[in-house]
Parts: structure tokens; C-alpha cells; sequence
């Protein structure tokens, strides 16, 4: 166990060695790190307990995904019923459910086998959970009754939070913040972290925008005076321009193209009047639906929609059939840069509300880190002296490797761009206390070969060699631990088993090889024949 070739000695020199240098940055202002290679640029990140930041709590609006579900149902219905030519009547929504009541009686047996066909099995892909979509019944006289089942409806939530975490993460990341942290909280709510952002007002107003877009024609039969003193056509409806002061339009309900369609969208400014634009670009399909639209109604305005409002209504001049567009009106660079930011990041399923708002001033984040600082210098500190007043030299072995330990965790943490929060400091001074519990694991029980009647130099390869099994044994139970809390923990909890896993490894890395390598060092120039301990 003491005995070392020269390879394996460098190879263990230079691997803590290195780890210890991607540490370094961290010791320098950013402003200079960033001219460095991109390679040396890695560094730790703040958590916002620890810089400050913005806190959101968004919880999904239910009823808007419940109505969504059942307005799906509704026109699945009617699809099915055309198709099988299949004469009905009142089809609408009513109380949680969609009902048709058929025309003709002998058509009643086969709608109903047409419409229990849209009835899915719930379950995913891991198979089926004995849960169906959609309850379709007889009520009698020709009614049918469509429910949706409050799986369907709670599946249909995750869904949705599902795809809005990953439009909400890209409109955060369009910011240009370092690290968010986004993630799910319950069942229809997410949580979202951004350090370094001190006003959460426009954050707030990014994510509370659904940004449905929508390319549609305006309806020119009729005048907007017309369509709000009742004259309104059933295939329109008013919408009200998005700048103010509030202009009517009157909308064809028909979408040409949808946001869905983008490719691209940036911000800009008009060659000729200088104005803020936007400037967007379809993808094949949009490009060909869009050419198709401006071709059949040159010399017609057509509204682009954002969210039921009007932010911008042209009028086609000749067909545009590149796939690319701009959209003009009352913008200021900001509000650009935020259109733009909402197009590429794309619509949200479902509406999102603000339930809870905390804001983390960077005082009180200096002041969690002075605290956290403290701590770690009073607890290595006496981890230190009891090491030194019970081991002696050996107390110096220990406390170097320590040492190295705390600076390896940095350097990992660094190497991979972690976020080091208050509770991850918490994890780091504990690891000092797990690194220093290994040695004197080993220490302990070279004291009991000593004890046996061994002569120095084997009770410390015994003590090393005997003491492996126990160590691999409380580290690895620690390590199961850190990683359960890793993947059932939010925020905090996983900063935490983060600091405390790494810490785990470099505890193992450092006791065993290390450590080791220090004594075996110590008894190859010494030759001693007691043991300092």
C-alpha cells in the first residue's frame, strides 16, 4: 500500500494539480477573466442567495388548459361526424363535458363507435394505465355525452408545464442572465431563479405574455363602427390594436399563418424613416403558406395578432414570397427587442400568473456570503488544531490534504460551471469535516496495528490497507444520499448534494491516494522506527 511508482506518484501530483488550477479564476475580477483562452474561463456562479436576483413562482392557469382540452374534443366531434356524414345537432360545451345530440336514430349506434374511437388509452409509453381520455355516453334521445376524465385533464397540465418550462428557459436565456434556475414546483407551477437581476418588472412581463402570434386577413366588409354596434360577421371578431390609444379592428377568426411557422425573428431599424422593426423569417412551411396568402389579396390590409391584440396591420402591396417580413408601428428599442425575443422563443401553451415575487437585494446576498465565509474559516480552523493536538505530524498530513481537498472542490465546481449557493457552502464545510473523519479513520486504526505489536512501517501500510473497506463503506452510503437529494431535491437542496457529492470524491481521491502518497513519502526519507502519532 506504501509503495508508489514513479508514473503513479506524477500522475496523482498533476491530477490534483490541475484540479486545483481550474479554481484559479475565480480569484480574478471577471472583466479580466474574459480575455483570457475561452478554455480558462470557467468559473464558479453565485446562487441568489448569494449575488442577489429576482424570484418568480408562475402557476399555469388550469381552466385555460381544461377549455383548450375540451375545445379539442369539440372539434375532434365534429371532424368525426363530417367524415361519417353523420347528421347532428347542438354541439357544444356543457358543464365539463361535450354533447351532440344526433339527428336520426339509426345513425345513433354508429356516432356513438365513432366517437369512442377518440377515446386513448392514459399511460404514455410505459404502457397503459387502465385510464382513458374521454368518457363518451348515451344520455338518451339522441344526446351524446363526451367527459373528459380528470387524468386526461391532469396529464394534460404536465404537458403543458412541460413545453412552458422550455419556452419560459429560452426567454430567460434571451436576456442574457447567467445560470437561471427554472424547473417544476408541483403540479402546475414553476419556479424561476435569476441571479444577478435585481428588477423583476420586465422579467414578469416577458413571461407573462402567452405570445400567441398569428398572421390573419382584415375583414374590410364591414367597419369597425359597423362590428361594434352589432354588424359583426360570425367569421370575424374585434380586436383592439396592442399601442395605445386602442384602435378597433375587425379580424377574420381565419389564420393564415401561425408563430408556430417562424424561424427567426430579430430586431432592427427601418433603412428609410430609421424606426425600430422587427424583421422575422418563416420555415418552409410558413414561407409557402404566407406566399400563398399575400398573392390571393394584394391590396388588402392583413393583421399581425399578438395575443388577441393588433400590433401591426399592412397592407399587401405585392405578394412576398421570400418567406421573410418586417412588422413596423409604434415601437421603441425595447419593446422590439422584446417582440423579437418573444417570436423566437415561441408561444406559450397556456397563460402563466405571477403567485409569488421575492427580490434578493445584493447587500443581504454580500452578507450570507461574509456569514458563510465565517463559518468555514471557524470550522477549518478547528478541524485543523484538533488534527494538530492528536496526530501530530501526521495532523500536518491531514490538514494538507484537506487543503487540497477544498481547493479540488472549487476547481470542479469551477470546471463545470456550477452554482454555488448558501447551502453548497454548508456542503463544503462539511466535506472538511467527512475528508478529515477518512484520516482519522486511518490514523485510529494504525494505532491498534501499533498496539497489536507491528513495527512502524507495517501498521501504516495495515492501517491504510485495513481502514479502505470502512471508508469506501460511509462514503458511499453519503454519496447515495447526496445523489437521492440530487434528484428529489429544488434549488437549495441541490446545491447542496452538489458541493456534497463532489466533496465525497475528492474526499475518497485525496484519503487513498493523496494522503498516501505524503506518508509513503515521509517513510521512504525517514525509515522511522515509531510513529509520530
Amino acid at each position: 500500500m506504501l509503495y508508489f511508482t514513479r508514473w503513479k506518484a506524477l500522475a496523482i501530483i498533476l491530477t490534483a494539480l490541475v484540479v486545483c488550477l481550474c479554481a484559479v479564476p475565480n480569484f480574478f475580477p471577471e472583466a479580466q477573466v474574459k480575455s483570457w483562452p475561452t478554455w480558462a474561463q470557467r468559473r464558479l456562479v453565485l446562487g441568489l442567495d448569494l449575488q442577489g436576483g429576482s424570484y418568480l413562482l408562475l402557476e399555469v392557469d388550469s381552466n385555460y388548459v381544461k377549455k383548450e382540452k375540451l375545445d379539442q374534443v369539440r372539434d375532434d366531434a365534429r371532424r368525426v361526424l363530417r367524415e361519417a356524414k353523420i347528421g347532428y345537432t347542438g354541439l357544444n360545451v356543457r358543464n365539463d363535458a361535450v354533447e351532440v345530440r344526433i339527428s336520426k336514430d339509426t345513425e345513433q349506434a354508429t356516432a356513438l363507435s365513432k366517437l369512442r374511437d377518440l377515446s386513448q388509452p392514459l399511460g404514455g409509453l410505459m404502457g397503459s394505465s387502465g385510464q382513458r381520455s374521454l368518457e363518451v355516453t348515451d344520455a338518451g334521445s339522441g344526446l351524446i355525452r363526451l367527459t373528459v376524465s380528470q387524468a386526461a385533464i391532469t396529464e394534460r397540465i404536465r404537458q403543458t408545464i412541460e413545453q412552458s418550462i422550455q419556452i419560459v428557459e429560452r426567454r430567460v436565456n434571451e436576456l442574457g442572465t447567467v445560470e437561471p434556475v427554472i424547473q417544476r414546483q408541483g403540479t402546475d407551477r414553476i419556479l424561476v431563479q435569476v441571479p444577478g437581476l435585481q428588477d423583476p418588472t420586465h422579467l414578469k412581463e416577458l413571461l407573462g405574455k402567452t405570445a400567441k402570434m398569428e398572421f390573419r386577413m382584415v375583414d374590410t366588409s364591414v367597419s369597425p363602427d359597423q362590428a361594434q354596434a352589432g354588424s359583426l360577421p360570425p367569421e370575424s371578431e374585434l380586436l383592439q390594436s396592442a399601442s395605445p390609444p386602442p384602435v378597433p379592428y375587425v379580424v377574420k377568426k381565419q389564420v393564415l399563418v401561425s408563430g408556430a411557422e417562424l424561424s427567426d425573428a430579430q430586431p432592427g431599424f427601418d433603412q428609410r424613416t430609421g424606426e425600430p422593426i422587427v424583421s422575422f423569417k418563416f420555415n418552409t412551411t410558413g414561407a409557402r403558406k404566407f406566399a400563398q396568402a399575400t398573392s390571393e389579396n394584394v391590396g388588402q390590409p392583413f393583421a399581425i395578432v399578438l395575443d388577441n391584440k393588433v400590433i401591426s396591420a399592412p397592407v399587401i402591396r405585392e405578394p412576398i414570397t421570400g418567406g421573410q417580413g418586417q412588422i413596423s408601428g409604434n415601437f421603441t428599442v425595447q419593446s422590439a427587442n422584446d417582440l423579437a425575443i418573444l417570436m423566437r422563443a415561441g408561444a406559450l401553451p397556456a397563460p402563466l400568473t405571477v403567485i409569488e415575487e421575492r427580490t434578493v437585494g445584493p447587500g443581504l446576498g454580500q452578507d450570507s456570503i461574509e456569514k458563510g465565509e465565517l463559518a468555514a474559516y471557524v470550522g477549518s480552523i478547528l478541524v485543523i488544531v484538533f488534527m494538530l493536538l492528536t496526530y501530530r505530524l501526521f495532523g500536518v498530513f491531514a490538514n494538507l490534504a484537506v487543503a487540497v481537498n477544498v481547493a479540488m472542490i472549487f476547481g470542479l465546481l469551477s470546471l463545470l460551471n456550477a452554482t454555488l449557493t448558501l447551502p453548497g457552502i454548508a456542503g463544503i464545510v462539511l466535506t472538511v469535516g467527512i475528508a478529515v473523519d477518512s484520516n482519522v479513520l486511518i490514523y485510529e486504526r494504525i494505532r491498534e496495528e501499533l498496539r497489536g505489536g507491528r513495527n512502524a512501517i507495517s501498521a501504516i501500510d495495515a492501517g491504510f490497507k485495513r481502514a479502505l473497506a470502512t471508508i469506501l463503506d460511509s462514503n458511499i452510503t453519503t454519496f447515495i444520499a447526496a445523489a437521492v437529494l440530487f434528484y428529489i431535491g429544488t434549488g437549495p437542496v441541490r446545491g447542496f448534494a452538489v458541493t456534497l457529492g463532489i466533496g465525497i470524491i475528492t474526499t475518497v481521491f485525496t484519503a487513498f491516494t493523496l494522503t498516501r502518497l505524503i506518508v509513503a513519502a515521509w517513510v521512504r526519507w525517514k525509515r522511522p522506527q515509531t510513529v509520530p502519532i
